[in-house]
This record gives structure tokens, C-alpha cells and sequence, in this order.
């Protein structure tokens, strides 16, 4: 993160002036994909990439904003109906307007931002813009929101103003992240805990595979349907079951004979990736990063043939990560396209990213982008 380009943009579009420096991170999700939204756990962390933003009040009821990398500039006020056309300056507007609705006092500022977190490589570089100017705007007003209802802002703001309706996961990262720790976070209770996440020896690194496709939406709302007709068809025998997170293998085969076999296979997946969550803690408690690896490709595993939401170019990375003896490695994120994460050790990474690199161009004539990642900091001032 470039903090005196973002200082230097700042004085230049500002008059000269100087204002206070915020940043909030990217994140990852080490394991527990479609496990928010039956009731599970996620298992993320900030990463050291992210958006950087300087802010200053100007005295009037107006934000200008800069966005640097976009080179561009908007105008607008704080009201409902101030709301910007420019889908990035949406994000600021949004935030602003939460914070209001929730009974806080805010007035115009000045603000440029810039970020390297890579756009549309699931790293989620919306929640890391929503955490910068939550956190900076909570801070420079004052206004003593906690941490949670921060990242609940976030989320608000894409449901309410850019029209994602997400989780809570990339916000709580953004916002509570911690270096050298990975987060498991409750989805139903949104109770959370900090496990040690230090690698030694190792490496993170995402694996774009530049493809998206164009099923995803529509894919994953199939995809919830067959989460809940289980769990509908459980509760007649089982009234206390709510979401998959409260079923077990033993219980879902109750059910196999009422169910669609497409929908017995996604709820399988679901099941085991939550216990699959629980043991990651469990191993990184103790250090074992071996069988961390283990889990990730079993998860792998179950999202290409149980919840079918890789796709052949994420497996044919999956298969290279296996034959060049990396620790783990799986698709993160939805699916459908995107990137596979990999824990590599550091003796086996350059030839890893050799082969992934040439195997890949040779194969779909496309060129892999590589980012490595490393676990970091939350939303924070930097001066």
C-alpha cells in the first residue's frame, strides 16, 4: 500500500493540504466456502494488501472525492437523494448514509484513495473501501461505533447502495483482522476467535485464473434452494434443526431416499466442510500446517464434485498444486472462476509457480496471475 502516492494525490487535488491517513485490508478465507449461509463457520484473515485513504473535514456539508486509480473526482452531499451516479463513489456515499441512519454526526470532508488489492480476484476490494471510511469516519467524528456494528455498516452498504446482498465475512475481516491469525467467525451466533496463523517455512499464494463464469448468481441460488429443501425435509423428524450446521451425516442419510441426489450431495459438502473448519482449528492450535494442506484439498474436492462450483481450469490448478507437492491448495471464494489458494513451503514455490505459469498458458492460453498474501492488520490510522 503506497501511502506518499496517496499523500502526494491528495495535496495536488486538495489544495496543498494534508489530512489523516486510514487503511483497511483485503482478506482471504483459508477454508469454509458456503458455510455462511447454512448457519456454519468462515475461517478468514486480513491480508497485506488493502485501500488506503486520506481524509480531511472541510467545513461545508459536501464529500469530494478522488479516487486515484480511477483518476476521477465526484461531488456529492449527505442527503438520500445526493447519491452519486459513480458506482466506486457509492461505496463512500453508502457508508456515509448508514453511519446517519444509525444516529451519527458527520459533515463534509475531502478524501483521495488508492488500493492494490486486485479487483475481481476475490480478495474483496468493495469491503476493504466500505472498512477504510468506516473505521476513518467513526474515528475523525468521534463517533464511538464499535468494531461490529463497523463492519455492519459495510455490509448495509452493499445491500442498501450497490446492491449486493453479502454476508458479514469480508467486512469482520477488514475490521477485525490481526496479524499472524486467522479469524473463525459464527455465522449464526457471530461469536468469533482468533487461531494462531504462523506459517514458518510456508507460503500463501493465490492463484487467479483470470475465468469467471457466467452461471455464478443464478448457480448459487440453486444451490441455497437445495441447502434449505434438506433442512426443510429434516425438520418434519427434527424440529429443532434450523440450518445444515445443525445436521449430521447420520442425519442428512435419514433423509436420502426423500431428497433429490443433487441436493443429498450439496448438503453432504456442507456438513463436512463445517467439521472440516472445526478441525483446521483445531490442527492450527498445535502447529500442524500438514494437515491444514490436508483439509484444503479435501475441501477442493468436495466443491468440484459435491457442490460442482469449480470449474476445469480451478482443477486443472488443483491437480498442478498436487503433482508439485504443495501443502494445500483449493479454490477460494464462490467458484465458477477466480482463484485457487495454495500454503506452498518455501523450498517448493518457485517451482510450483514455474510449472502453474507455463502449464497453464499452454493449456488455456491464458496468463496466471500470482499474488502472494501475507496475514495482516485490520482497519487502523496510520497518521
Amino acid at each position: 500500500m503506497d501511502i506518499e502516492h496517496v499523500r502526494s494525490r491528495f495535496k495536488k487535488h486538495f489544495d496543498g493540504s494534508e489530512g489523516s491517513v486510514y487503511a483497511s485490508p483485503g482478506r482471504i478465507n483459508l477454508i469454509g466456502e458456503h458455510t455462511d449461509y447454512n448457519g456454519g463457520f468462515v475461517f478468514p484473515g486480513a491480508i497485506d494488501k488493502g485501500m488506503v485513504a486520506e481524509i480531511k473535514l472541510n467545513g461545508t456539508n459536501k464529500v469530494r472525492a478522488y479516487s486515484i486509480d480511477l483518476k476521477d473526482f465526484v461531488e456529492f452531499g449527505l442527503n438520500e437523494e445526493d447519491a452519486p451516479k459513480a458506482s466506486w463513489a457509492k461505496y463512500i456515499f453508502g457508508v456515509c448514509r448508514e453511519i446517519i441512519k444509525r444516529g451519527g454526526k458527520i459533515s463534509g470532508f475531502d478524501t483521495a484513495f488508492s488500493g492494490d488489492v486486485p479487483l475481481g480476484a476475490g480478495m474483496s476490494s468493495s469491503a476493504a473501501l466500505e472498512s477504510t471510511y468506516a473505521f476513518a469516519l467513526n474515528d475523525l467524528f468521534d463517533l464511538g461505533i464499535d468494531k461490529f456494528e463497523l463492519a455492519k455498516i459495510g455490509q448495509s452498504t452493499e445491500h442498501n447502495y450497490v446492491g449486493v446482498n453479502c454476508g458479514i465475512m469480508d467486512q469482520f475481516a477488514s475490521i477485525f483482522g490481526k496479524a499472524g491469525s486467522l479469524i473463525r467467525l459464527d455465522c449464526r451466533s457471530l461469536e468469533y476467535q482468533y487461531y494462531p496463523f504462523n506459517p514458518t517455512g510456508y507460503k500463501l499464494v493465490l492463484l487467479d485464473s483470470v475465468v469467471k463464469h457466467e452461471l455464478a448468481s443464478s448457480a448459487y441460488n440453486q444451490r441455497r434452494k437445495s441447502c434449505e429443501n434438506v433442512v426443510a425435509s429434516l425438520q418434519k423428524t427434527h424440529p429443532h434443526v434450523e440450518f445444515l450446521r445443525d445436521v449430521s451425516l447420520d442425519m442428512l442419510k435419514e433423509v436420502k431416499s426423500i431428497v433429490s441426489a443433487e441436493d443429498y450431495m450439496r448438503a453432504e459438502y456442507v456438513i463436512e466442510e463445517i467439521q472440516r473448519v472445526l478441525d483446521v482449528c483445531d490442527a492450527l492450535e498445535i502447529g500442524d500446517y500438514e494437515t491444514v494442506g490436508k483439509k484444503m484439498y479435501e475441501t477442493h474436492h468436495g466443491m468440484s464434485k459435491l457442490y460442482e462450483v469449480s470449474c476445469e481450469e480451478l482443477d486443472f490448478l488443483n491437480d498442478i498444486a498436487k503433482e508439485e507437492g504443495v501443502t494445500g491448495s483449493r479454490v477460494m471464494g464462490g467458484g465458477f472462476g477466480g482463484c485457487t489458494i495454495n500454503m506452498v513451503k518455501e523450498d517448493k514455490y518457485d517451482a510450483f509457480i514455474e510449472k502453474a505459469i507455463s502449464s497453464y498458458k499452454a493449456k488455456y492460453n491464458k496468463n496466471l496471475k500470482v499474488y502472494d498474501v501475507v496475514i495482516s492488520d485490520g482497519a487502523r490510522k496510520i497518521c
